[in-house]
């Protein structure tokens, strides 16, 4: 028998075809034999500490703190990359000293336009 040079890719792509459709063939079983057909009133009442229910439960949420937590996180993450440049510091070459003040100017301008655009005041 000799070996196809493509037998190998074939069988890959049927595996990788076959395995997520088994899956997804055993979840549509499970929810078929196991999932109540119609839930009741109780099961499709909000829980809230065992409290009955009371008011909207739509709020409305404001943007800016959404924001400010992105721009904590950049700036958070920024110090995770700055910590191991600076504790090696000594021992890098120049090019690690250029890639990283590209770095610190590049978020820079990101602080710069968020400043600019008003982002960063409290409202």
């Amino acid at each position: 028998m000799t070996d196809h040079p493509y037998a190998f890719l074939a069988l890959f792509l049927a595996v990788a075809l076959a395995f997520p459709l088994a899956m997804l063939g055993v979840a549509r079983l499970w929810v078929r034999f196991f999932q109540p057909a119609k839930p009741g009133a109780l099961k499709n009442s909000t829980y809230e500490c065992g409290l009955e229910a009371s008011g909207d439960s739509w709020i409305q949420f404001k943007a800016h703190y959404y924001l400010y937590a992105i721009f904590f996180l950049i700036f958070d993450v920024e110090v995770l990359f700055l910590l191991p440049f600076a504790v090696a510091f000594t021992g890098l070459p120049a090019g690690a000293l250029l890639t990283m003040l590209v770095f610190i100017l590049l978020l820079a301008e990101g602080l710069v336009w968020a400043w600019h655009r008003g982002y960063l005041e409290w409202k």
